[in-house]
């Protein structure tokens, strides 16, 4: 008697859940849409790969030597940003912005130029040079720009004694080395300037535009001495970087550096002493272009004062949003060169 009771029991028990279950199917069938709309609202949040935008951390803005005798670099693969702007002599530095980045190894670190500071300032980014030109010197004690100088701090740097090279193209630092110091020195680690970039989670499709240029290679002209170049790698959607017709190569990984983004202001530079130190005319407007993802568009930019941030918009007058990935802003001599080629096309200044 006891067995048909306990069989009745789990008979009714197995038909409650029968039923329960055929309701819960029944609702999700006929509401499926809300359902599936309810799905979606708790996908993750698609975030930015290049960097965190949750992140309020400071920029690192390194100045990267770029005589050639000083080839190859070490660590910008993890530069999220980074300029490159002629100095005297026709050659070229980079100053290259890194955050949240442990690199072990960055460099070759060279001197401060006045020009960098500028866009040092618009990122809120503590700057790191291996000495200054006079110029550059009084600029940072005027705009009390955080740095930190190879001259003053040997510890942040060290020299690569297996480098079979001239001194001065020995220096490297670390992002370890420099986050130390700037914290011993009681710089503030945190900053509340936005990123200079809008920056998109969803790839940007510029050949929708009409203004687009195919852009499967992109050529600048900096001097007799220098030149700098990229090719369109379609399949992994990004350019390889060339230095004056070399691959431009990591000393530490060996590999090719990669960009996302390409944004290119032919800018005027004057000399102002015997040496052929530089000013830049940046304060005030201009045009260049935006290169992502094998296409080219026309652009204007405007920056307003030395520690204003730079806008870049397109000629519809909307600012610019780039790929997520790393950024070149390549600020070129106006007389020279620019070339971007397509397959059919081509735009040459």
């Amino acid at each position: 008697m006891a067995r048909r009771k306990k069989s009745k029991k789990k008979f009714w028990i197995i038909l409650l859940l029968l039923v329960i279950a055929g309701v819960g199917g029944y609702y999700v069938w006929t509401n499926f849409d809300d359902v599936k709309e309810k799905v979606q609202e708790v996908k993750p949040e698609k975030k930015l790969k290049i960097v965190d935008e949750d992140s309020k951390t400071r920029p690192i803005a390194v100045m990267i030597n770029n005589n050639h005798a000083a080839w190859p670099h070490a660590g910008l693969q993890d530069a999220y940003l980074a300029y490159e702007i002629l100095a005297e002599g026709g050659i070229t530095r980079i100053m290259a912005l890194f955050k949240d980045q442990n690199t072990e190894k960055v460099g070759s670190v060279r001197s401060a130029r006045p020009y960098y500071l500028d866009y040092a300032l618009e990122n809120d980014a503590i700057y790191v040079h291996y000495g200054w030109s006079e110029k550059a010197k009084s600029d940072i004690s005027a705009l009390d720009v955080d740095n930190i100088n190879g001259l003053t701090a040997s510890d942040v740097f060290w020299r690569d004694k297996t480098l079979r090279k001239a001194t001065e193209h020995t220096v490297f630092t670390s992002m370890e080395n420099i986050n130390k110091y700037a914290e011993e020195k009681g710089y503030d680690r945190d900053t509340n300037k936005d990123l200079l970039l809008n920056y998109s989670v969803d790839e940007i499709d510029l050949s929708k535009r009409e203004d687009a240029i195919k852009a499967d290679t992109v050529f600048m002209k900096y001097s007799y001495y220098t030149n700098t170049s990229y090719e369109y790698d379609s399949e992994n959607k990004v350019y390889k970087r060339f230095m004056s017709g070399q691959e431009h190569k990591d000393a530490v990984t060996l590999e090719q550096y990669t960009v996302k983004n390409i944004i290119i202001t032919p800018i005027q530079t004057h000399s102002y002493d015997s040496y052929g130190r530089l000013k830049l005319d940046n304060i005030g407007s201009g045009e260049g272009y935006f290169i992502t993802d094998g296409y080219a568009i026309p652009i204007t930019w405007t920056k307003d004062s030395r520690s204003s941030q730079t806008v870049y918009k397109n000629l519809d007058g909307e600012e610019i949003k780039v790929n997520d990935g790393n950024t070149y802003i390549q600020i070129t001599p106006p007389s020279e060169s620019v070339e971007i080629k397509g397959l059919t096309e081509e735009v040459s200044d």
